[in-house]
Order: C-alpha cells, then structure tokens, then sequence
C-alpha cells in the first residue's frame, strides 16, 4: 500500500473513532475523558483485535488487515455502507493513476433527449469536473460552461465561489456530498496528482472544506429532492436522481445528475418557461 493510502487510512479511522459516542456501546465517558469519542484500545476491543495492531494500522505501518478484521472495524465504529466500502478501498485501492473522462455520442445524446423532456441533467467525473450537460441543466447550476460564469468544477465551485450559496439554498448538504465523494475518489485513484492538487487547493483556500474534509465524511450523492434558485423562476424544489456509468478499462466513470417535476405542478411549468428563453 502507498504511503498516502496508509495515511488516508489512518485519517480515516482516527475521524470515525472521534465520532462514535462511548456512552451509546455502555462505556463511561466523563468529562475528564481528553478525546473525544472512542480511544483507541476501546475500539480495538470492540473488534476484537490487539491494541499494538490498531494502533500501526491508524500510524499507517500495517498495511494488510484482513477482510475480516475491516468488517469488525466497520462495525466497532457502526460504519454506514458507503463508509464501509470506503474503508475497503483505502485497503484495496488499485493505486490507479489519473483516469480519463470519456463522454459518448450515446450519452450526449441521452442529455439531449431530457432537455426536450425538460428535464436539466449533467455529468460528473470522479473530480466533480462537469464534463458535459444539457442547456438547461447547465444553466441551473449556475452557468456551467460559460465563458467567466462558474468553474467547471463542482466542488470549487460550492467552495470558493459565493455565487454557489445562492444557486443551492441547501449549501452545507450540497457541501458535504461534495466531500464525501472526493473522498472516494481520493482512496480509488490515490494516484490521481490533478485530484491530489484540487483537494489541497481546496483545504488551502476553504475552511469550510477543511472543517467538513477533517470529519472524516463519506456522504454520497443519492436519489430525492433537492432545492436549486434560479433568478428567474425562484426556488424550484426538484425530483433528482442519479445514474452511474462503470468506468471502461483506463477511464473513470460517469455520474449523470437528472432533475425533473411532475406533470402541471408549478415547477414543471417553471422549467418550461425557462427552458424556452432564447439560446436554451
């Protein structure tokens, strides 16, 4: 295992046993307790495992612990799914370099025929670049794709631009989804430097992403509702689902983002009539 995926390791168990509230496993917390959450040799008796090998685990110097050891970790430290197989994949990561992004014929295509369904929809890479979108999804994130308007990337975007706190009234969810699937990113493709240099950049100029990145989150982007302001049609609170493209041998894959509304509710109409300004 590389030396950055034994450290994000270590990262990560550290702020997940911060997290886990001693009183809620029976074990006495008190106030005179000098970190918070689990120490580590509680944790490890939790799993079932030595307290000298969590320990070179969290220092990064055991770099091979079992599947079995993972899943009582996972469940010493009631690890959601997704942080689960996060966890995983720090351990059993390819260490792929910089994949490439690729967008098909088929899936431009695809974003054409929603925009005539009035649906806005883009898709991300793994680095939250958007590598493409259909007009009115574009123009519903902000702008994407015009010249000086917004970064093409998501998570710059949320984080060093202010203009992003007015197009997405949910902003600290919005925030943490980002991180949370940077994250991911950053322990599948540890040797990705344009990922590297982006989250550096971003725990360099954000404190919001340092506060949200040093918690140890692993939110992902899931299906529901979610709320997006444009000037002209206001608050919309839209359907949203998200559609995966598996990546092909040496490239990353896809996330398409659609958003929709129900037939004659006023959000459809209000997509309607945004989608027939001229130049969309």
């Amino acid at each position: 295992m590389h030396s950055v995926e034994t450290k994000a390791l270590g990262e990560f168990l550290k702020a997940r046993r911060a997290r886990v509230a001693p009183e809620r496993l029976g074990i006495a917390g008190g106030g005179r307790r000098r970190v918070r959450g689990l120490r580590r040799e509680e944790l490890a008796q939790l799993a079932g495992i030595s307290v000298d090998y969590y320990v070179r685990l969290e220092q990064g110097r055991a770099t091979q612990p079992s599947t079995e050891v993972l899943d009582a970790l996972a469940r010493a430290l009631d690890l959601a799914p997704a942080e689960h197989r996060h966890l995983t994949t720090l351990v059993c990561g390819r260490g792929d370099a910089a994949p490439a992004a690729r967008v098909s014929p088929l899936l431009r295509r695809t974003l054409d025929a929603l925009a005539l369904a009035h649906s806005p929809a883009f898709a991300t890479d793994h680095r939250l670049d958007v590598v493409a979108a259909n007009p009115l999804g574009a123009e519903l994130i902000g702008g994407v794709g015009e010249s000086g308007r917004r970064d093409r990337n998501q998570a710059r975007y949320l984080f060093l631009d202010p203009a992003a706190r007015g197009v997405h009234p949910d902003w600290p969810a919005r925030a943490a989804e980002a991180v949370g699937q940077l994250r991911v990113a950053a322990g599948r493709y540890p040797g990705d430097l344009d990922l590297s240099a982006l989250i550096d950049e971003l725990t360099g100029l954000s404190a919001e992403f340092r506060r949200i990145w040093a918690s140890g989150e692993v939110v992902m982007c899931a299906p529901g509702r979610k709320r997006l302001h444009h000037p002209e049609t206001g608050v919309l609170t839209l359907d949203f689902e998200v559609l995966h493209i598996p990546a092909a041998p040496g490239e990353t894959g896809l996330v398409v983002h659609v958003f929709g509304a129900g037939p004659g509710s006023p959000e459809a109409e209000a997509l309607t009539r945004l989608a027939a300004t001229p130049g969309r």
